[in-house]
């Protein structure tokens, strides 16, 4: 798909993965609109809302150029065990993650769908859009402290193929990447030291994942109209351990 004179929605566009998105989005020719619960330059919208998400695609929707391509990087990361020191895992937290991740995911990604297929096709075979989410490899390995996490990112993957499967009489296609340890604002807050542990459990390259190298993908799958309903890991041959 050419994203020349087209519109893009990108989801957690203040930072990390969702910045470096929206940014090369923008380089390849779109016209991005970035969601986000910060203050940025861009709609402030909470993803597990369905009255302002409607509303914030409805705005994207409604430019000159068609809206072509949506990709979710929203989530939040906090951990907690199943049954720890100070107890039972909150149930209010593992929700409120489930609810951003899996859900805000879904979300915005059925309401932008919905605008995305009374477009007219960009090619002739019918094609409309895409739709890249975004899960984790916790989906696969989840840490000790990651139930919730793993659970909302599990589901996301999980999601892939159906949501692949119901758009495609619309046109659309829908892929996931899941991303190993990635440079994101949140890594960089801590020591080098850690930093430097994490990298030397990948196998190749021995180091961290970019916000740029999850852009590049991103693209990658937009331009490759024959990928659909898959998962991709990007995490170095990564294989996480229990901690």
């Amino acid at each position: 798909m050419d994203l020349t004179n087209t519109a893009a929605i990108v989801t957690g566009a203040a930072s990390g993965l969702g910045a470096a998105t929206a940014a090369a989005l923008t380089a390849a020719g779109a016209t991005v609109y970035g969601f986000d619960l910060a203050d940025f330059d861009g709609i402030r919208v909470d993803v597990t809302d369905p009255d302002a998400v409607r509303e914030a695609v409805a705005v994207a929707a409604a430019g000159p150029e068609p809206l072509r391509v949506v990709v979710n990087c929203a989530g939040i990361a906090p951990s907690a065990r199943i049954l720890g020191r100070a107890g039972v895992h909150d149930l209010a937290m593992y929700a409120k993650v489930v609810q951003v991740n899996l859900i805000g995911t879904f979300n915005v990604m059925a309401l932008a769908a919905e605008r995305i297929a009374a477009t007219a096709a960009a090619d002739e075979h019918g094609q409309r859009g895409v739709i890249v989410n975004t899960a984790s490899v916790a989906a696969y390995e989840g840490q000790i402290g990651q139930a919730a996490y793993a659970s909302s990112k599990g589901g996301v993957a999980g999601l892939t193929l159906p949501a692949a499967r119901d758009l495609a009489q619309h046109g659309i296609r829908v892929m996931t990447i899941a991303p190993g340890i990635m440079l994101t604002p949140m890594l960089e807050t801590v020591s080098e030291e850690f930093r430097a542990g994490l990298a030397a459990g990948v196998p190749f390259p021995a180091r961290l994942g970019t916000p740029a190298e999850y852009a590049r993908l991103a693209l990658s799958i937009i331009a490759n109209d024959y990928l659909n309903g898959e998962v991709i890991r990007l995490d170095g041959a990564l294989r996480m351990a229990p901690r």
